[in-house]
């Protein structure tokens, strides 16, 4: 399935999830290092969206719709660069919404 570009980022996911410190899977640590603060969050969203469009690899099947990945480079503000896996959701009404996104691990040789 192809993750669209107009596919849906929603601000508080990005400002008050990513980018926000948490004591469990936090994720802010990471993209401070790439540059990317709570202000400039919409920077953050604008390179997210150029992964996009592209494939979605499917991922899992759930009560509220079907998961996919997209796996891009971010190349943050500060010039930094980190291969990361984003996940999507086509929901139950026909929307696809960014859920989340993770460093994405490095393959053993």
């Amino acid at each position: 399935m192809i993750i669209p570009k107009y596919a849906i980022i929603a601000i508080e996911k990005v400002r008050d999830y990513l980018l926000t410190l948490r004591a469990k899977r936090d994720k802010s640590g990471l993209l401070n290092r790439l540059g990317y603060t709570r202000e400039n969050y919409h920077e953050l969203i604008r390179d997210i969206r150029e992964l996009l469009p592209a494939e979605g690899e499917f991922q899992e099947k759930k009560k509220y719709g079907n998961y996919y990945s997209v796996r891009g480079v971010l190349r943050g503000p500060n010039g930094k660069s980190l291969a990361v896996k984003t996940i999507w959701i086509l929901d139950l009404e026909g929307d696809i919404r960014f859920i989340t996104l993770m460093p994405e691990k490095e393959k053993r040789k």
